[in-house]
């Protein structure tokens, strides 16, 4: 779903009060009304919500939290001048209350656990059998060229989802440390009239309905920020753009001792991009053009958040479909010297890290950043503005519409109880990453992302998804893998149950590459004629960008023309059993999956499972 129109937008540079407009995509008639876009909205008027946290319940599964969460259609007001939208979202039981979900309508409850203590969550699909998007899996069914996957020689191609199948759904983990039958990949996808995928799996079988599924949860990650989404086979992009999403933090009371802000100032920002129809509702427009035209924070099209002038702790995730985010926090400039409030990286995808001064960053689809940004030196009634800048959709070149404006954090509460307790970032004592020292003998593995034509389906290594696994690694081993990227377009590629760390990038002949990689497929995929990548390297390896050094990451940068490098200390699954449920550990083989967090290239086919095996 690449969206074969470019597109641009122009927002004016806003104060408090300033109107939003959707600009129309480039060579196209300002009048066209063919791709919907979102009527004006006024910035900065409504609060940003903060996603309730669900209530575990301990009494199930000795020594393990429990939760019931419940996937449902509701609505939800997405600006105060927008009408209510219908919208997907999870809901979670509330033992006390059980009349009494905990939810919003979109997105879901916040689940927080303390590491190494496991979660046991059952998943319920109480979903409409029809889509809410329901024109995009027609067009899917119906063989769409630019969203139907299309096999390349010698493969056969295969439909995503079976014909009495509108709408399954399964949850995905994201960052976690799972076993497979937990992890949430798109073939144990289940449907709310109990159609299973052909590899739906559930804990505790005698406890599920046919569309439930129940999962279990390791915690044993460092503390950090991950998330859980909706990985359904065919229909992922859809299904968290109507909102399938939701935040899950892993504690370590040992955090405690850093001196880090907590409560209401440590505060959560769910970062996407959504159109509006002139009544409110949804519009998906990626089967028209890249990205979408209104930013939403936590369910919210440009809300503002009161601060105090002190210290807080904001916790980032980018769950939008396709857009990269260039993100800073500019203030008048007459408040400061420079226009951008300067702020600190204490954290990325798997957890803390040495603090890092910066001034702007770069997020992808899928990834965390863990932010200090200290208020204090404000004067009373700054505004500073969230902004977004030189990214346009898809990055680093393409025509989506602009976003400029985002939020706005305004200074206007006074200091609460005694000045701020908190450790100055300079100063911060935080757990650091040891890098990962390749040897001469560790294993690299190649993935091309192979586009046989503009728009047309995306692999790995040209072979399709639904092709068994081919690449099969050794437990307990260490293994470089390197994402050759000769397209124009940077790809999110998340790996699933590891964390890694950045090697190095390098650029490459991406033209020449892509011709002779070609030849070798069209001459029968004969392993000695195999292009070998070291020939069509132009330059020396790059090391990661400060933000990603000493980093550990589940979500990867892959740039154009560039090979990105990733070092993957140990495939080792969690085999212990969880809460006592038999077959909850994993058993080898364990079979994962990685792919492109462009949940649109995601769902055409770049994904591919691989296998970790004893021997």
């Amino acid at each position: 779903m690449a969206g074969a129109m470019g597109g641009a937008g122009m927002l004016p540079q806003g104060v408090p009060g300033a109107q939003a407009y959707a600009s129309p995509a480039h060579g196209t008639d300002p009048t066209d009304t063919s791709v919907p876009q979102t009527p004006p909205l006024e910035k900065y008027v409504d609060p940003l919500p903060r996603p309730m946290t669900a209530i575990p319940d301990s009494s199930l599964y000795p020594g393990a939290d429990y939760y019931e969460i419940t996937m449902r259609q509701g609505s939800w007001r997405f600006h105060r001048d927008l009408g209510p939208a219908k919208t997907w979202g999870y809901w979670a039981t509330n033992p006390h209350h059980p009349r009494k979900p905990i939810g919003m309508g979109y997105l879901g409850p916040t689940i927080s656990v303390n590491k190494d203590h496991p979660t046991v969550v059952k998943y319920r699909n109480h979903l409409p059998t029809t889509h809410l998007f329901q024109f995009v899996i027609d067009a899917i069914r119906n063989g769409d060229p630019q969203l139907t996957p299309i096999a390349p020689p010698p493969y056969t191609s295969h439909p995503p989802f079976p014909p009495n199948v509108n709408v399954w759904n399964v949850v995905h983990q994201h960052g976690g440390f799972t076993a497979p039958q937990s992890d949430g990949m798109p073939l144990q996808s289940f449907s709310p009239d109990g159609i299973h995928a052909e590899s739906y799996s559930t804990l505790d079988p005698s406890r599920v309905k046919r569309n439930e599924a129940i999962c279990g949860y390791t915690n044993h990650e460092r503390s950090s920020m991950l998330w859980y989404h909706d990985h359904g086979m065919g229909m992922t992009s859809v299904n968290v753009y109507a909102g399938l999403a939701g935040l899950y933090l892993i504690r370590d009371p040992a955090d405690e001792r850093l001196g880090l802000p907590r409560g209401e100032f440590e505060v959560p920002l769910v970062l996407q991009d959504r159109t509006f129809h002139q009544d409110g509702s949804l519009a998906y427009t990626m089967t028209q053009r890249e990205g979408e035209d209104t930013p939403v924070v936590n369910g919210k099209a440009y809300p503002f958040l009161a601060v105090e002038p002190r210290r807080y702790r904001l916790r980032i995730l980018n769950a939008s479909n396709e857009r990269f985010w260039r993100l800073r926090f500019d203030v008048p400039r007459d408040v400061l010297l420079q226009p951008q409030l300067p702020f600190w990286l204490i954290g990325t995808d798997g957890g803390l890290r040495t603090p890092l001064p910066m001034l702007n960053f770069l997020i992808a689809p899928a990834e965390r950043y863990d932010l200090i940004v200290d208020f204090s030196g404000l004067p009373m009634g700054t505004n500073v503005t969230v902004t977004n800048y030189n990214a346009p959709v898809h990055f680093p070149g393409g025509g989506g519409p602009e976003i400029s404006e985002i939020m706005q954090f305004q200074v206007t509460k006074r200091l609460s109880g005694d000045a701020d307790q908190t450790t100055p970032p300079k100063s911060l004592k935080l757990p650091t990453v040891a890098p990962i020292e390749p040897k001469p003998h560790t294993r690299r593995r190649q993935w091309i992302l192979y586009q046989h034509k503009l728009f047309g389906t995306m692999t790995f290594n040209a072979v399709p998804f639904m092709e068994p696994s081919q690449d099969f690694i050794k437990a307990g081993s260490t293994e470089i893998w390197e994402y050759i990227n000769p397209n124009h377009d940077a790809h999110p590629m998340h790996v699933h149950l590891v964390n890694f760390q950045v090697l190095n990038r390098q650029p490459m002949d991406a033209a020449g590459y892509q011709a002779d990689y070609e030849k070798w497929l069209d001459g029968g995929r004969k392993p000695e004629d195999r292009p070998v990548l070291a020939n069509y390297l132009t330059g020396p390896p790059i090391p990661p960008d400060p933000d990603e050094a000493r980093s550990n990451k589940d979500t990867v940068k892959s740039y154009p023309e560039t090979v990105t490098r990733i070092i993957i200390q140990e495939f080792t699954p969690p085999t212990a059993t969880i809460a006592s449920i038999p077959g909850s550990g994993a058993e080898f083989p364990a079979t994962y999956v990685h792919h492109c967090h462009i949940l649109e290239h995601e769902d055409d086919d770049l994904m591919r499972p691989w296998t970790i095996v004893r021997d």
